[in-house]
């Protein structure tokens, strides 16, 4: 009754006359309610402030108290209220804002929106009324209610917001009492205002009353908040409960994304990313800032709904090549669904400005069909732009999060179907594909989402223009259908030559990064022969024919960007050419329309390229991967696993014939009869490639079966050959997914004698293992596998050579500790060279051309002569030379029966007395040497732990803004950036005659249908077309221009990386996991060939058309400048505030990218090892987790150009909105309605245009970070040059090939220790220097340096009197033999391994076969010197790739010779024959032979011995064995008494 009485004592007032009214003149002009709505907000404006005042006035009050009193009281004082606020702080755990007090801001800020947006409308009318000076006058008092409320929403909004930074629970009171009254102010406004519509009809209608009318809803909102008090903020206080829980959680770690749980208001604005958007813009964001994806968003749930599908389809029907496209549909079509019905509206919506243009042009032209008809159709205009903003915004973050679902989803399926592989599926995939497979063809499916939707979309854009069409040119809109039709179906023949460049340039990729990745595996192998320059030669030319498709690709897509450019023009000319040629009227009104109708329409035409290309590189990219997923996995029934214990049998073989090759009619294996017991010791011995490594694989299942029956009992365990390390540390790599249990990792480390070895570690088993273990010797490698075997604690264990690469001394500690009596329960079965093993074994099988020749026990065996006695006799040869060589000693003249090795067995842990006695004797004297070997590894210890850093570090980024200097080396890096103008120049006229083609329609079409036209129709086709066509041409100027450019300077950066990363030291190898170097020349190069240089044309041409719009819409209105000017400074902060978290996100983006892929070739080169222990389900699980961690920054920041956009486009609809409202409000006649109606046909493409500049800037900020990374590798500081033309050596040189070191010191890395400590010695020329110490006293070491693979830290080393520091690389390398402790083989033919460089005749190369024993072998085989290698010479045995080793070392002929652990992969007879090669063909050389095998290095002319880095000993082998306190016959006594 209260409220109803109010309103009519208020509109009684007002009715009153002028005569009795009391207030002055100027006052009175105001309604009777706004002057009181006016006079209650400034009444409570001015007690706000007094508030405000009054509490500074009784702080300073307060000082002025306090500096009267004692000063330490102040102090006093001062820290106590210090400390209160610090402990509020620490009290205050975390804030809670709920949706109540978010609506509640928003409201308020709205309220302040719609206020000053009024004051703008009211104070731009009267300037306007000024100007003109119009006979209707508005008096300024009009502008005094908008003022009031502009003033009070402003103090009240801001109140509500500071209310979060005090932690309020409650809303102030003056705040609620002033909801309050606005609210009832409000009501009572409405009232009056339906009274004087009831009355003077829409006459009434104002600024005013649409104000009140729009700030209603929220004030009705802001009037029950005001009634309940609460803000909504809840502030959780720390409490000791409370306390566990939050230690636990890691700030940001495990919180899932607020998206997960966001309401409708948070999804549709996009603010639940506000946090962290926030974040960002206060420092540069981490991996740890991010939150979780929500469950349904991570990988393993996605993969298996794809995965599950996958297999159902394979199951349906077994002969019919299942569909991966099928299979991804079926998994993702309702999420597909629910984004296309977004994508529906978006594209209905914006069909409503060109449909309606028509009429407001008549408007303009004075044609009213209704009272406030402009207005009406401002609001439409409006309402439609802001649908279709809020629509397409959740339409593109919806396809992008389905890509991101369907990349993790093939990722992972990709990754198990690697672990899985059969040998021969895998020969026909390399690592490099395969990561391919993964990197480009995945990331390109999941690209397709982009354009899912278009395929049936542009049906419906199609059809909904043909009906505006007909509506405004009648049956012309047929020759428009036609039109269309041709422009789609020109593209079909480009579609197809696309595809087939997208074909064979992915085929060149694959050919490029399987070489890239074979080079960068094996660097040290290129660096120390001198190869890397053929090899770098190699790459460049496998990427020119990569470059000659990339050309073709870039150059037809210039082509197709022409024709689509153009075919909006042609159809459009076409409608209008028919049009007047059927005798048509053509109106301003119908013209504009059109031309919005066709210039919606160009988007789907000029996408629709992209999309056929799109289409042909998915097809491509599925086909692909579908023939991978399709590929031949490991027979499951190739062995039979039976349960621990069920059966006494441990393994058996029944009938086996096995062949890598199985349409080969040679089988590897045949005749494979073998059973063993659980408990037993099996040995397996032969010569080099009889098939040792390959009897293991069949019991693991590797090898395919041709026949027969495997059974296994119990679980395995397998240690391979080559040893195969996981990044990451040491404990890692021994645990291998087990849980710690210290007792039992103890007893693993002592049994596999690693105990010293992490003594001198400085971070000890925590040490950052490199890329493939490239910080471990080969002895330490070797025994991290076996120490990750015997944690494995399985039933099994199938032991591939695992003593050969370490020392005697330490081998005998291992067999002992290891086989005897850690395994002393288990069953082994081991291969093995060395012969003293092997009486310990309960049976040995003797294999010979893939049969078991022989099998026993070593005395049957020895009895029954033949190849076992062979291979047993050709030890003793080795050791009766050693006991020659040692004569002069009188220990070792009695001491060594010939069968000494018969006396181990298993039972007996000791060797003969006579043995131990000198063991004793010799540990005796070397007491002294002892504790100064304890003290130097004290003090190496001391110096390592002063350096607290590992020689692998976190992948490096870049942090805030890229560097200009970034885009000008791109820019410049073709012809020198001249190409940058002219493309400038093109964008621009082509933009200049498109809005003059559209002037022109505009201009000479009559106004209305009865008007007469400017020009003849004739004259406006011809120059219509005329101004349209020549646009295009220069749209095709500008595609080839900006084709040329990307070309030119991706290629130029390309060969800039390569060559740098070629030249760069060892120690970047060392310490860079070739994951990392892959990312950057797989998925960062792909990005600066096809992406970078069209987002470069692409910004600069959205930046013209924007000018372009902004230009057209100021020409009409130039009063639009009012609000552009602020919009452009709120787009400008906007876009800083959001690139400061969007450019951090894309490069942990990248970051995160490296470990997927490094994983994935780690685990495709340790799969047999990965699926010997059984853990595919582990390494499963690592990969979906490292695809999270990468989803999740992505996740984030595809979100946050959403959020961009959004208020971009929201900024640009409210110009929009301005603008047309402006233009409704002019008079009519007062403005041309044609050159309106061109303004509005311009400013429809305003949102999109702007968001369009902004996001083309954003991803092209975001992908120009690819420059950047590949900018890092352009400039890695280089190794010494190759060659130094003032100081090149003597073509003769070496020729002695004396060495000299003087005082060499050397570390691998700055802040790593020393390694080798002052070593001084002379190599004479000509003699056999043997190499010998314990595993990691420096040994490989010294050979580095001798190759410069590692510089000297001090000291020097000189040959032939000249300082090999002094001279170029090349020259030095290739002066030099080696033949490598990790025998290589390139994948290609056995000639190309032989001879890379091409400088020798095939006789040679036979020559050199023949004498490393592979001769026979090669000829038998179908190419002979062209039999192809496999990646890592996979069909060649490790022995056979050692002699092929030598084979290089034989063709080389340098006069130097270094054998470094080169025979430990070979039996004792090749291992003979080899030292008598070597003996005949390098006897005037200088031979250094590092070797574990002291027979090798017994009759050497010299030995070294080194201990911790220091020289121990260097002498003849003779004086060394005479000496009782000498190392090196503690190293003799510990090989002989094995």
């Amino acid at each position: 009754m209260g409220i109803n009485l109010l309103p009519s004592l208020f509109f009684a007032a007002a009715s009153e006359s002028p005569q009795t009214n009391h207030l002055p003149e100027t006052i009175h002009r105001v309604p009777i309610l706004e002057l009181a709505s006016v006079c209650i907000n400034l009444t409570l404006l001015l007690v706000f402030l007094f508030i405000v005042s009054a509490r500074q006035v009784f702080v300073c009050f307060g000082r002025i108290r306090v500096t009267k009193e004692d000063s330490s009281n102040h102090a006093a004082l001062r820290r106590r209220a210090a400390a209160a606020a610090a402990a509020d702080r620490e009290e205050i755990q975390s804030l809670v804002v709920s949706r109540s007090y978010k609506a509640t801001l928003f409201c308020s800020f709205y309220i302040l929106l719609v206020q000053v947006s009024v004051l703008g409308f009211d104070g731009f009318r009267l300037i306007k009324e000024a100007t003109q000076g119009t006979g209707k006058q508005t008096h300024w008092t009009v502008l005094l209610l908008p003022a009031a409320q502009s003033l009070a929403w402003f103090v009240l909004s801001f109140s509500a917001l500071y209310c979060k930074y005090k932690f309020s629970e409650k809303f102030p009171l003056l705040l609620r009492i002033w909801w309050l009254t606005s609210f009832v102010l409000c009501l009572s406004t409405l009232y009056g205002d339906g009274r004087g519509f009831s009355t003077e009809g829409s006459a009434h209608l104002s600024s005013h009353v649409l104000g009140n009318f729009a700030v209603t809803p929220p004030l009705s909102f802001l009037f029950f908040i005001a009634i309940s008090g609460f803000t909504g903020i809840q502030v959780s206080r720390n409490s000791d409960l409370q306390e566990p829980l939050l230690l636990e959680e890691e700030a940001g770690c495990l919180k899932v994304t607020p998206y997960s749980d966001a309401g409708i208001f948070s999804l549709v604005t996009l603010s639940w990313l506000n946090p962290l958007l926030s974040t960002g813009a206060k420092r540069p964001l981490e991996l740890k800032d991010i939150p979780l994806l929500a469950p349904k968003d991570r990988s393993k749930t996605n993969y298996k709904a794809l995965n599950s599908n996958w297999e159902k389809l394979k199951a349906e029907d077994p002969v019919k090549k299942p569909s991966l496209a099928w299979a991804i549909f079926k998994t993702f079509w309702k999420e597909a669904a629910c984004n296309g019905i977004f994508a529906g509206a978006s594209t209905l919506v914006s069909y409503v400005g060109p449909y309606l243009i028509r009429y407001f042009v008549d408007y303009l032209g004075g044609n009213e069909t209704s009272p406030h008809e402009g207005y009406v159709l401002a609001a439409i205009f409006f309402s439609a732009k802001l649908v279709e903003t809020f629509t397409t915004r959740q339409w593109y973050l919806g396809v992008d999060i389905l890509g991101m679902h369907v990349r993790s989803a093939l990722t992972a399926m990709v990754y198990r179907k690697g672990l899985r592989l059969s040998s021969s599926a895998r020969q026909s995939h390399t690592s490099g594909e395969i990561v391919n497979y993964m990197a480009v063809d995945v990331q390109r499916v999941g690209d397709y989402s982009w354009y899912l939707h278009d395929i049936w979309m542009l049906p419906l854009q199609i059809i909904l223009a043909l009906a505006i069409l007909y509506q405004n040119v009648g049956i012309a809109s047929v020759a428009t259908l036609i039109a269309t039709i041709v422009s789609i179906v020109a593209t079909v023949p480009l579609a197809r030559v696309q595809e087939d460049y997208q074909d064979k340039l992915m085929a060149a990729k694959d050919d490029r990064m399987r070489k890239t990745s074979e080079c960068l595996r094996n660097m040290r192998i290129l660096k120390s022969q001198a190869w890397e320059e053929r090899y770098r030669v190699m790459l460049e030319e496998m990427r020119s024919v990569e470059f000659k498709y990339l050309k073709k690709a870039l150059y037809s897509q210039a082509f197709i960007t022409f024709i689509f450019w153009s075919s909006p023009i042609f159809v459009s000319a076409i409608t209008f050419g028919t049009c007047v040629l059927l005798g048509g009227q053509l109106t301003a009104g119908s013209v504009l329309s059109a031309l919005a109708t066709f210039r919606i329409l160009q988007e789907p035409l000029r996408n629709f390229p992209d999309l056929v290309s799109m289409m042909a590189q998915t097809k491509v990219s599925l086909d692909r991967i579908t023939e991978f997923l399709e590929e031949e996995e490991l027979r499951e029934d190739a062995t039979i696993a039976l349960p621990r214990g069920i059966s006494n049998v441990a393994i058996e073989i029944k009938d086996g014939e096995f062949g890598w090759d199985p349409s080969s009619s040679n089988p590897t294996l045949s005749g494979i009869q073998f059973r063993v017991e659980r408990g037993m010791c099996v040995a397996v011995c032969g010569v080099v490639g009889s098939g040792k490594s390959s009897f293991l694989s069949s019991i693991l299942g590797e090898i395919p079966k041709i026949s027969g029956e495997v059974r296994i009992c119990g679980s395995a365990a397998y240690v391979s050959q080559s040893a195969w390390i996981q990044s990451g540390n040491i404990e890692e790599n021994i645990l291998f997914g087990s849980q710690m249990d210290k007792a039992k990792y103890k007893r693993v480390i002592h049994a596999c004698s690693l105990k010293r070895d992490l003594e001198l570690f400085s971070h000890g088993d925590q040490t950052i293992i490199g890329d493939r273990g490239i910080n471990l010797s080969g002895g330490q490698k070797q025994r991290v596998q076996l120490a990750r075997a015997l944690y494995h604690d399985a039933d099994i264990y199938l032991l591939d050579d695992p003593f050969s690469a370490v020392d005697a001394h330490t081998g005998s500690e291992l067999f002992k500790e290891y086989i005897l009596m850690a395994l002393a329960t288990k069953t082994v079965v081991f291969v093995t060279h060395q012969v003293e093993f092997l009486p310990a074994a309960d049976l040995i099988l003797v294999l010979k051309e893939g049969r078991i020749i022989q099998a026993g026990k070593y005395d049957e065996l020895l009895q029954a002569g033949t190849d076992f006695n062979a291979l047993v006799s050709a030890h003793h040869e080795a050791i009766e030379a050693m006991d020659f060589c040692s004569q002069p000693s009188e220990e070792s003249e009695t001491h060594y029966p010939p069968d000494s090795s018969v006396l181990m067995s298993k039972k007996c842990e000791s060797v003969g007395n006579n043995i131990a006695a000198m063991a004793d004797e010799v540990e005796q004297t070397s007491t002294p040497s002892t504790s100064d070997q304890n003290k130097a590894i004290k003090e190496k210890k001391k110096a390592k732990r002063s350096r607290r850093k590992q020689l692998v570090q976190d992948e490096e980024r870049e942090r805030g803004r890229v560097s200009m200097k970034v885009y000008l080396s791109y820019m410049t890096a073709a012809y020198k950036g001249l190409l940058i103008p002219c493309i400038i120049l093109a964008q621009t006229l082509f933009q200049v005659l498109q809005i003059a083609s559209s002037w022109w329609m505009a201009w000479a079409n009559p106004q209305t249908a009865g008007d007469k036209a400017k020009t003849s129709s004739m004259v406006l086709i011809v120059v219509y077309m005329a101004l349209a066509f020549g646009s295009s041409w220069f749209i095709f100027i500008r595609a080839v221009l900006v084709a040329t450019f990307g070309l030119a300077a991706a290629q130029k950066l390309f060969l800039k990386m390569l060559r740098n990363v070629f030249r760069a030291p060892m120690s970047f190898f060392d310490s860079t996991p070739a994951g990392r170097i892959l990312n950057r020349v797989s998925i960062d190069q792909s990005v600066v060939d096809l992406d970078i240089p069209f987002r470069l044309g692409g910004f600069a041409s959205t930046t013209i058309q924007l000018l372009g719009i902004v230009g057209v819409m100021t020409q009409v209105t130039w009063q639009i400048l009012l609000l552009v000017v602020p919009m452009a400074i709120a787009c400008l902060w906007m876009q800083k505030y959001y690139m400061a978290s969007s450019r951090e996100l894309v490069r942990i983006v990248s970051i995160q990218k490296s470990p997927v892929i490094h994983l994935f070739a780690e685990s495709i080169a340790g799969a047999a090892t990965i699926r010997g222990f059984g853990q595919e389900k582990r390494f499963m699980k690592r990969n979906l987790y490292l695809l999270d961690c990468f989803s999740r920054p992505f996740f984030c920041s595809l979100s946050a150009i959403e959020w961009l956009c959004l208020r971009m486009e929201l900024l640009s609809t409210i110009v929009f909105a301005f603008c047309m409202i402006l233009l409704v409000s002019f008079p009519h006649g007062t403005i041309d309605p044609s050159m309106a109606g061109l303004a509005v046909t311009y400013g429809l493409n305003l949102n999109a245009r702007l968001s369009r500049w902004i996001l083309s800037f954003c991803k092209l900020e975001n992908k120009i970070i690819s420059i950047e990374r590949i900018h890092q590798y352009c400039h890695i500081p280089s190794e010494a040059p190759a060659f130094i033309e003032d100081s090149r050596p003597p073509s003769s040189w070496p020729e002695y090939g004396e060495i000299e070191l003087v005082d060499l010191k050397v570390r691998y890395k700055e802040s790593l220790p020393v390694v080798l400590h002052g070593v001084s010695c002379i190599f004479p020329g000509g003699q056999k220097i043997g190499i010998v110490g314990r595993t990691g006293s420096g040994k490989s070491t010294l050979i580095q340096a001798l190759f410069r693979l590692i510089e000297p830290a001090g000291g020097k080393i000189i040959i032939d009197n000249i300082d090999i520091s002094t001279i170029g690389l090349h020259d030095l390398r290739s002066k030099l033999g080696i033949i490598p402790q990790d025998p290589i083989l390139f994948e290609g033919t056995i000639r190309g391994n032989l001879d890379p460089l091409e400088e020798h005749s095939d006789q040679d190369i036979w020559e050199a076969l023949d004498k490393s024993q592979l001769g026979d072998i090669v000829r038998q085989k179908e190419h002979k010197l062209d039999t192809p290698v496999l990646e890592n010479g996979d069909n060649w045995s490790v022995g056979q790739r050692q002699l092929v080793s030598l084979g290089r070392a034989l063709l080389k002929q340098a006069k130097i010779l270094v054998l470094d652990e080169a025979t430990a992969s070979v039996d004792s007879a090749t291992d003979n024959l080899i030292q008598k090669i070597i003996r005949t063909e390098f006897k005037n050389c200088t031979v250094c032979t590092i070797a574990h095998r002291i027979p090798t290095v017994i009759d050497s002319d010299l030995v070294l011995v080194l201990s911790d880095g220091r020289v121990a000993e260097f002498d003849t082998p003779s004086r060394l064995l005479e000496d009782k306190s000498s190392m090196f016959l503690k190293l003799v006594s510990e090989y002989s008494s094995r």
